[in-house]
């Protein structure tokens, strides 16, 4: 045969780089390489050596930085989020508002709403545009509406400009929520995916107690300008510094690119990387061989329940208040008459977020998932069942509460820490372990957009309701939600924590009991 013919130096030998020699040599063992015959291309690939890998530890520098760089847009997303809680009250006042007239309660409630009611469409466009152009020109995409809602904050003469740029923050949200996930996942290695994957509540809740900090004390105009520099910021940083995800990079067949962005992340040379594209090679086979839509939940036992234990978590999430005090928590302070500063409130309760979403990874490992949901619904009925009588005593028996001013902020401040305890993070990751990886992304996508959906009839009817049945009733009624979320994770969600996806699976099939895996 011809090939038999040649010689050893007809072939082409790529060395091992001196670094991975070095460790080899320093374990004291015999560094002899293995090698692959690459028929395409007519040469000997040496990709790894005999030495156990684990004498060179992974550099994780250039990833972890790489999370930050991409979670400044869940950084971004946190600024929206907070941005009515201080500014709504001085489009309420005629001091600093650009509007020369004070917002009816018809537009404040439509100011509050317009977010969450685009961040329902937004799901669709992100998972749709990751697919079909990559995720780091997604989230580029992502970052784009926000840039363009505070400069029409900036230039605002009337509120269909607010109305607009909520709007647009909505958008921008929902294509983040959906494809920082995504990408974060596919860049990170299996030992650090759990801690990267906690970076998009910790940005989201940093970028909150930005807006609660400096909106209350910057004119609209000035604050909004501020909050230009981090989606800028992000554009920059993420086009020219940070790689696409080397699993979509395969998925397009450029395996090039994508072993040169392991490169990057892994802090490793191309022998090393190698092994890691085969196998996201692999995976993207499987998953484009079983990828499935949306109808195909409805075909088994497992992923209906699956799709119902999902909504109905992110239902009792929004139906427990959560975006009433995030979105107006300085209105709520006002109302409440409390001895502090109402914008000082708001601070420590962005602070409190910050505390507790550091401890939920930690918590969750100790305790598991269902019982923190557990114990979050219960802890948020608490606090909200407070805040009801708070509001009965202050609103309908019109006593004098000055000695218990204090009550709103203990009270808030419980509700922040059970929520950020559970139903928070944990609905999500919840649903990232119901559904197998070829439905995962139709099914978040539909989950996403129920939740937003929810919080948006919420956020534009709850001072309708308050008009209804005052302050009192509508905390009230998120104190019952926030019990019946406790009951239904209770009753009907099985403990996901430690176990495989076909354990899950068997689970919601009914082929095993609950009891079986607790």
């Amino acid at each position: 045969m011809e090939g038999s013919a040649r010689g050893r130096d007809d072939y082409e030998y790529e060395k091992v780089s001196p670094a991975e020699d070095d460790a080899a040599n320093a374990s004291g063992r015999l560094s002899l390489p293995t090698a692959s015959f690459d028929a395409r291309r007519d040469s000997v690939r040496i990709f790894e050596t005999m030495a156990d890998a684990k004498a060179a530890p992974p550099d994780r520098k250039f990833l972890y930085l790489a999370a930050c760089i991409g979670n400044l847009a869940s950084f971004v997303c946190g600024t929206a989020l907070g941005w009515t809680s201080p500014e709504m009250p001085k489009l309420k006042a005629l001091d600093d508002n650009p509007l020369g007239r004070i917002l009816t309660p018809s537009e404040e409630g439509w100011v509050g709403a317009f977010l969450p009611l685009a961040a329902a469409i937004g799901p669709f466009a992100g998972g749709y545009l990751a697919d079909a152009i990559g995720r780091k020109k997604t989230l580029l995409i992502g970052a784009t509406p926000f840039i363009l809602a505070y400069v029409l904050n900036i230039i605002a003469t009337n509120v269909y400009y607010f109305f607009l740029s909520r709007f647009l923050c909505g958008l921008g949200v929902g294509i983040v929520f959906t494809s920082i996930p995504m990408y974060v996942g596919e860049i990170a290695d299996d030992e650090v995916r759990g801690s990267l994957g906690a970076f998009m509540q910790l940005f989201i809740v940093i970028g909150l107690l930005f807006s609660y900090v400096f909106g209350p004390y910057l004119t609209v105009k000035i604050f909004n300008v501020v909050l230009l520099v981090p989606p800028v910021a992000f554009v920059l940083l993420f086009l020219f510094f940070v790689p696409e995800s080397p699993y979509y990079l395969i998925q397009t067949d450029k395996t090039e690119e994508a072993e040169q962005a392991l490169m990057k992340l892994r802090g490793s040379g191309r022998n090393v990387v190698q092994k890691e594209a085969e196998l996201i090679r692999q995976q993207v086979e499987v998953d484009q061989r079983n990828k499935g839509g949306f109808l195909d939940i409805f075909k088994t036992r497992g992923l209906k329940m699956a799709l119902m234990l999902s909504l109905g978590l992110v239902a009792c999430q929004q139906l427990s208040g959560i975006n009433i005090i995030l979105f107006f928590a300085q209105d709520v302070f006002t109302a409440a008459g409390v001895s502090l500063a109402p914008e000082i409130c708001t601070i420590i309760i962005g602070v409190v977020q910050i505390l507790a979403s550091g401890a939920t990874p930690m918590l969750v490992e100790k305790w598991g998932k269902r019982f923190l949901l557990m114990l979050s619904g219960i802890g948020m009925g608490l606090s909200q069942g407070v805040m009801a009588y708070f509001f009965h005593l202050k609103d309908d028996k019109m006593e004098d509460i000055s000695n218990i001013g204090w009550v709103p902020i203990v009270g808030l401040v419980v509700f922040i820490v059970a929520y950020c305890l559970g139903f928070g993070p944990l609905p999500w990751a919840v649903m990232g372990e119901l559904f197998p990886g070829n439905i995962k992304s139709a099914a978040s996508s539909a989950t996403a957009s129920g939740c937003w959906v929810l919080g948006f009839i919420v956020t534009r009817y709850f001072g309708n309701l308050t008009d209804l049945i005052g302050r009192s009733g509508s905390f009230g009624v998120f104190t019952g939600f926030c019990f019946i979320a406790a009951l239904f994770v209770y009753k009907l969600l099985p403990e996901t924590s430690g176990k495989s996806l076909q354990e899950i699976q068997d689970i919601l099939n009914g082929k095993s009991k609950v009891e079986d895996h607790e």
